[in-house]
């Protein structure tokens, strides 16, 4: 019976198929489900025999933590050299794209909070 792995929501391409291969260097069986378009599902990869589970989240385990190392160390390298994307450089770059976001938080939050200040009124 199928068991998933890896939940496939916010998981770029790149660490997909970097799991997808670290799958088949080590002879496991899996399948990959693919998001529905509505949202509603977000995808994942599955084993295709459960009892290769453990064996499947050790790896993964392991991947990881090797790659959370790595993504931090680009991170790190990003900021000194300046090509990090920050607040500043989105702003300056999507102006229109951050001051919708803002507005649509501010939005939000006045929704949530209208009910207690009529209320307290």
């Amino acid at each position: 019976m199928a068991k998933l792995l890896l939940n496939l929501r916010n998981v770029g391409e790149d660490e997909s198929r970097e799991v997808c291969e670290l799958l088949d260097r080590h002879g496991i069986a899996w399948y990959r489900t693919e998001p529905s378009p509505w949202g509603i599902s977000s995808g994942g990869l599955w084993l295709r025999d459960r009892q290769d589970h453990a064996r499947a989240r050790a790896l993964m385990d392991g991947y990881q933590a090797e790659r959370g190392q790595r993504v931090r160390a680009e991170r790190e390298a990003a900021l000194r050299d300046g090509t990090a994307e920050t607040f500043g450089s989105l702003l300056r770059r999507r102006p229109l794209y951050v001051i919708a976001v803002l507005l649509g938080m501010l939005a939000a939050a006045a929704l949530v909070l209208l009910p207690f200040m009529l209320l307290r009124g």
